[in-house]
């Protein structure tokens, strides 16, 4: 019988990712200088998984590596090692590596190699610099045999020496060595050597019996019963000698045992398999990941996540509407059997239950794939970090409403353009230390990354106090580079969205960080693509706030049907301020420029749905005759011009773009009940193609 490994891999990769998010935040919280145990054994913890993890699976390349970094933040949590700003870069660059290791492991792709010997070389440059050691290029690398009778040379304490050679059906019984040796670990100083001599090739390795034997020093004043007691679990099962010895003696007895059989075992944790160096028939039948057995060529799977966790509170929830579900049909059913025309009641009773029944179960359904937007939030602490050691500035991150949830599909997808958004507040926005303090600020600058609901839609904004937007800057920018007409008149707020024009940058010269014109652009872009829009304040010499507004879901829409003669168009419900008839009093035509109808001492401009769409079967044509539904698309409000307002609905979305093409002043299209398609129109796209 024989287990196919590769079943779990995409289990440990998850996990494994998860642990170096973990690793990286406790490694930002860490002061120095002092140890916090907490924090350190934390890092430790999830370091010790990924070890362990990746030696099952025979991810050698992966677990030697990560066992530096565990011997590093050994002595760290011990208290032999201060924290220094040294360390702590080098471990957050070995988490780098570490991420790529596994990511080109999961994308079957080579490692490279010389990225992790680099940073393995580090490593070791911290961890035997820091300590004292002697860094000289001539002294030898000691094998695990020296190391283990080195350490009981020096040994004077008594202790026990213990042979525990299990039968090849030991693992059957459902005992584990692993489990002894670490009950065995609680009563003193435990070193586990391993002999492999009886280790059958890979392919005729049969996983259910046990074919190592191992030699256990046991250090400290420990009574035999105590050990008696751990080994009656397998009296029977295995060949067991047990010899009261002080520590020195034990070299005499390791000498004589053949020195290409021991393999040191440090932690009993661990697996128990190790690859020897001196077996090279056991060796090459141990797969390693740096090296595939067939040469393939390089592929990414994407670096999106194709499961999520979910709590058992929304499954159970989930569970109960399925039953009432069921209920219900089971109602509806026995009506349908006997149907008869007093029972009309009871049958529309149970279509009421039915609606009610299927809008909790939707509901319930995507509240199952809500996750909170701190799945985005905890990559910038590493970003602020790195950045602002890089531009010599003092930032401090803020994070608040990190536990607000959102559809998994706005988590994956909003990522890189708040990355681009912080970034360019490392740059641009926060000003040099001096240069704060000269302005009266404090000398560490802000920047504040908030999350929180606001109707069907989750704003993210991000905050700076910095120097702000100087909007005439803005302006002499943008005509220098010709991008604006020079008599061009611009408000406030237009000034400062000339920065998501293209090729638009108020950078002096080209850095790695910023520069080059690309980016704002494309974020607003992408934004939009989400169904989302982009807000800019400022004030020069207090700071900015770019707020993202973004719905929830990107499946479901809350709309409002509208009639254009025979055509059916939805307006997200979050997009209408209300709807109103108005009369010729409240129109004012502009040569030119079109119509606009006054709103509470605020003139706004009329889009007439069937000039846009060219509707020709449109029943209203005049101002009068139809409706005017008031509506915010980023800001710009305008009134659409409609015969009729259908009812309000919740719709699924179907991409425009992927069945059909992109067609500008709609953002998708859904299928209504009747089985005809209704586009679901773009409020800020349909104002800007209004006025071309």
């Amino acid at each position: 019988m024989s287990i196919d490994m590769a079943q779990f891999h995409q289990v440990f990769f998850e996990e494994s990712f998860e642990g170096l998010d973990i690793m990286e935040s406790g490694l930002l919280n860490l002061d120095m200088g002092d140890v916090d145990s907490e924090v350190i054994n934390t890092i430790f913890r999830a370091a010790h998984s990924i070890k362990g993890g990746s030696g099952t699976f025979g991810f050698t390349a992966v677990s030697d590596f990560t066992h530096v970094m565990e011997t590093l933040l050994d002595e760290m949590r011990d208290g032999r090692r201060q924290i220094t700003q040294a360390a702590v870069d080098v471990l957050l660059g070995s988490v780098d590596c570490l991420r790529e290791m596994l990511s080109a492991i999961q994308d079957e792709n080579d490692i490279d190699e010389v990225s992790v010997a680099e940073h393995k070389k580090a490593l070791e440059i911290e961890l035997n610099g820091a300590s004292g050691k002697d860094n000289s290029p001539a002294t030898p690398v000691e094998s695990p045999e020296t190391v283990v009778i080195k350490e009981m040379e020096s040994a004077t304490e008594s202790g026990w020496k213990i042979s525990f050679c299990p039968h090849a059906d030991l693992l059957k019984t459902g005992n584990d060595p692993v489990r002894m040796f670490r009950e065995l670990s609680e009563l003193g100083d435990l070193e586990v050597i391993v002999d492999l001599h009886g280790v059958p090739a890979l392919f005729e390795l049969d996983p259910e019996e046990c074919h190592l034997s191992w030699t256990l020093i046991l250090k400290g004043n420990v009574k035999r019963e105590e050990i008696d007691d751990i080994f009656d679990w397998v009296e029977g099962e295995c060949d067991l000698s047990i010899q009261e010895l002080n520590l020195g003696e034990a070299l005499v007895n390791m000498q004589q045992t053949e020195p290409s059989s021991l393999v040191e075992q440090t932690t009993p944790s661990d697996s128990l398999i190790t690859e020897n160096q001196e077996n090279p028939e056991l060796k090459k039948n141990i797969p390693t990941s740096s090296k595939p057995v067939q040469a393939k060529e390089k592929k990414s799977k994407g670096a999106a996540s194709t499961s999520i966790r979910v709590d058992t509170g929304k499954i159970d929830t989930l569970i109960n509407m399925v039953g009432e579900l069921v209920i219900t049909q089971s109602m509806l059913s026995l009506v349908g059997e006997h149907f008869s025309p007093d029972k009309i009641d009871h049958l529309k009773n149970g279509l009421v239950q039915l609606e009610r029944h299927t809008r909790e179960l939707q509901e319930s359904v995507m509240n199952i794939r809500m996750l909170p937007i701190s799945f985005v939030f905890s990559r910038f602490p590493r970003l602020v970090h790195d950045l602002s050691t890089k531009l010599d500035k003092k930032i401090e991150l803020k994070l608040v409403g990190e536990h607000t949830e959102v559809d998994k599909t706005v988590v994956e997808l909003i990522s890189d353009p708040l990355v681009h958004l912080v970034r360019n507040s490392l740059d641009h926005g926060i000003e040099m230390p001096a240069d704060r303090i000269a302005a009266g600020k404090p000398e560490v600058g802000l920047i504040t990354l908030e999350a929180y609901h606001r109707g069907g839609n989750i704003v993210i904004e991000v905050k700076d106090d910095g120097k702000g937007l100087n909007k005439d800057f803005l302006r002499n920018k943008a005509i220098e580079k010709g991008l604006l007409d020079p008599d061009a008149v611009l408000t406030d707020k237009q000034c400062y969205e000339l920065i998501f024009m293209a090729g638009f940058s108020t950078a002096e010269k080209v850095t790695d960080v910023s520069g080059r014109g690309v980016g704002m652009d494309v974020v607003r872009r992408n934004i939009q693509s989400l169904g989302g829009n982009i807000e800019i304040t400022s004030h020069l010499g207090v700071g900015s706030t770019i707020s993202i507004n973004l719905p929830l879901t990107l499946a479901i829409l809350d709309g409002q049907s509208i009639a254009v003669g025979d055509e059916t168009f939805i307006v997200p419900l979050g997009s209408i301020i209300e709807s109103i008839k108005i009369n010729d009093n409240m129109v004012n035509r502009v040569a030119g420029k079109g119509e606009t109808f006054r709103l509470r001492d605020e003139y706004l401009p009329i889009v007439r749905m069937h000039h846009v769409f060219n509707v020709k079967s449109a029943k209203a044509t005049k101002l009068t005759e139809g409706l005017l539904v008031v509506v915010d698309g980023q800001g710009v409000r305008c009134g659409l011009f409609v015969d009729d307002l259908l009812g309000q609905q919740q719709v699924v979305i179907k991409s425009l773009e992927a069945n059909y093409r992109r067609v500008e002043g709609v953002s998708s299209a859904t299928i209504l009940g009747d089985g005809s398609v209704a586009l679901i129109l773009d409020i800020p796209g349909l104002v800007r193609l209004s006025n071309q």
